[in-house]
């Protein structure tokens, strides 16, 4: 067997010993598609009846990790909402794009297909606050960035990680795509913009590798352009409570 066979296999005897019961499973991340190395984990959806219930959880089975996504059937429909609402669509993208383990009734298929949908669909754009607070907060980023020494590197380093992540916020958003965190961060920016989140990218290895902010600020600066330019004075936000 291939690598992706035997993690299959592995997946499939962890659903089995542990639910038996199960409507449905699939396997998802990077060992669905052939890419897990000696150290991966399993991501592993599973399809519950309603007299169970839902949750995420890790457990260790034959000797590898495994991360269970575990939902009921009438829980789907809200979580798949609740994903999306985060724009990443975690979950969404596991059953989309996962290798089907188990499907005795067709829940599986009919969930797959809902993500899809949801998927196709887009994740909620965002609202005038929303837009205003990302820009502020970006630019707020963008001054400390070029203010902090590089000899401060433990800040430098910082404020370019908050850069990096805000601004492939407001990029994806900006052009109504999933974002990501970890490795599926650049992996999302570029998929959605690939100019403006190399350079994105770019900038962060120049902070990370010579100390020097330039080509990130100028990165930044490209994304507050897009959106109407850099918000310092005239900011406001009103306390809810």
């Amino acid at each position: 067997m291939n690598d992706q066979e035997t993690a299959a296999a592995e997946a499939l005897r962890l659903v089995t010993d542990r639910f038996p019961y199960a409507l449905g499973a699939l396997l998802g991340g990077s060992a669905a598609h052939g890419r897990a190395t000696s150290t991966s984990d399993l991501d592993v959806a599973v399809l519950l009846p309603d007299s169970d219930r839902s949750r995420r959880e890790v457990v260790r089975h034959d000797g590898r990790l495994a991360e269970l996504f575990v939902n009921t059937v009438t829980d789907v429909p809200e979580f798949f909402e609740w994903d999306r609402a985060r724009r990443r669509g975690t979950v969404l993208f596991l059953y989309a794009e996962g290798l089907p383990l188990h499907d005795p009734h067709g829940h599986l298929a009919r969930t797959r297909d809902r993500a899809r949908a949801v998927l196709a669909a887009g994740p909620p754009q965002l609202g005038p606050a929303e837009w205003e607070h990302g820009r502020y907060v970006l630019t707020c980023y963008l001054d400390d960035l070029v203010d902090t020494s590089p000899a401060d590197r433990y800040e430098q380093l910082a404020l370019a990680d908050h850069a990096l992540r805000e601004a492939a916020h407001l990029v994806t958003a900006y052009h109504r795509a999933w974002t990501g965190i970890g490795k599926w961060l650049p992996r999302r920016l570029l998929s959605a913009d690939p100019e403006r989140g190399g350079a994105l990218l770019d900038g962060h290895q120049a902070v990370a590798e010579r100390a020097d902010p330039a080509p990130l600020a100028a990165a930044v600066n490209q994304v507050l352009d897009l959106l109407g330019g850099p918000l310092r004075e005239g900011y406001a936000r009103r306390w809810r409570g």
